[in-house]
C-alpha cells in the first residue's frame, strides 16, 4: 500500500516549512542576544539552532520514509520517521543540558541585560511563526498521522512555552528583576529535557512494534466479525511503521465454503477495516471450523 501523493507532499511541506521556521528565528535570536546577553534568549537561540539540526534530521528522514516498498523493504521504509524521532530527542535533550549550564553560570555570574525591547520583539515574532508552524503541522499530523511530524511538532510544542518563558523574563529582567531570566533559563531547560524524553519514548514504541490502541484493534475485531459468514476472529495483531498500520488477523469460516468463498469472505474483511482504517494494511488468515462442532 502506498502512501498518497497529497499526504507524501504534505509531509514533505511541513518538514521545510520547519526547517524554515527554525533557521529564521535562530537568525533573529542570535542577533537578538549578541545585543543583549540574556541568557534566555542565549536557550531560545540554542533550541532553534538544535530545532534546525533536527528539522533537516526530519526531512530526510521522511523523504526516505516516504520511498516505495522494495525487495529489501517489504513492509516500506516507515520507520525511519522513528530513527528520526530518536534523533530529535538526542539533540533536545543536548540543548537541554547545555542551555541549564549557561543557566547556572549566569546565576552565579550575574550581569545586566542590555536591549531588551530589541529581545522582547524577536520573541514575539517567534511565538507567531511557531503558532503558524503549529497548526500547519497539527493539520498534516491529523492527515497523515506522521509520526516524524508529530514528534517535531512536540518540540516546536515545547518551543511555544519556551518562547513565552523567555518573553516573561525579559519583561521581568526588565523591571529590576534580572535574576530571574538565569531561573526562568534553568525552568525551560528541565522542560526541554522532559520533551526530549516523551519524544523518545513515542519514537521507541514504534521501533518495538507497540500494539495499536486498545479501542481500534477492538473495532478492528468487531468489523471482522460483522461481515455475513464470518463466525469469529482471533489472534488479531497491530503494529505502526509510519504512517501504515501493519494488522494481521485470523478469521472463522465454515469448512463447508469452497476456496473461492472463503477468499472472498477474507477480502470482504480487508475491505471493512481499510474503509475505516485507510492507513491499515491488512492480512486475513482463514481457519476453517465445523458449524456443527464450533
Amino acid at each position: 500500500m502506498n502512501i498518497p501523493p497529497q499526504h507524501a507532499r504534505l509531509m514533505r511541506l511541513a518538514t521545510f516549512a520547519a526547517l524554515t521556521a527554525a533557521l529564521t528565528l535562530a537568525l533573529a535570536k542570535a542577533i537578538a542576544w549578541w545585543l543583549s546577553g540574556s541568557v534566555s534568549l542565549l536557550a531560545g537561540l540554542t533550541d532553534s539552532l538544535l530545532d534546525g539540526a533536527a528539522s533537516l534530521l526530519n526531512l530526510v528522514a521522511v523523504h526516505y520514509a516516504l520511498r516505495p516498498a522494495d525487495e529489501d523493504h517489504r513492509y516500506g521504509h516507515g520507520k525511519a520517521e522513528a530513527l528520526a524521532g530518536l534523533g530529535q530527542a538526542l539533540f533536545i535533550g543536548a540543548s537541554a543540558l547545555l542551555v541549564a549550564s549557561h543557566a547556572i553560570d549566569r546565576l552565579q555570574h550575574p550581569e545586566p541585560i542590555g536591549a531588551p525591547a530589541l529581545g522582547i520583539a524577536v520573541i514575539l515574532l517567534s511565538l507567531v511563526v511557531t503558532g503558524a508552524l503549529l497548526l500547519f503541522q497539527g493539520y498534516v499530523v491529523r492527515l497523515t498521522g506522521s509520526t516524524a511530524i508529530r514528534a517535531d511538532s512536540l518540540h516546536y510544542r515545547s518551543d511555544l512555552l519556551l518562547n513565552s518563558s523567555i518573553l516573561l523574563a525579559l519583561l521581568l529582567a526588565s523591571y529590576g528583576w534580572p535574576q530571574m531570566d538565569a531561573l526562568f533559563g534553568i525552568g525551560i531547560a528541565f522542560y526541554i529535557f522532559w520533551s526530549a524524553i516523551n519524544i523518545a519514548r513515542e519514537a521507541a514504541t514504534v521501533l518495538m512494534d507497540k500494539e495499536l490502541a486498545p479501542e481500534l484493534t477492538e473495532r478492528m475485531h468487531l468489523l471482522a466479525c460483522s461481515i455475513p459468514g464470518v463466525l469469529g476472529a482471533h489472534d488479531l495483531r497491530t503494529r505502526m511503521s509510519g504512517t501504515r498500520w501493519f494488522v494481521q488477523l485470523h478469521v472463522e469460516l465454515s469448512s463447508e465454503l469452497s476456496l473461492l468463498q472463503a477468499h472472498v469472505l477474507c477480502d470482504q474483511v480487508e475491505a471493512a477495516i481499510r474503509t475505516e482504517f485507510t492507513r491499515a494494511e491488512v492480512l486475513v488468515h482463514a481457519d476453517p471450523i465445523d458449524p456443527g462442532n464450533p
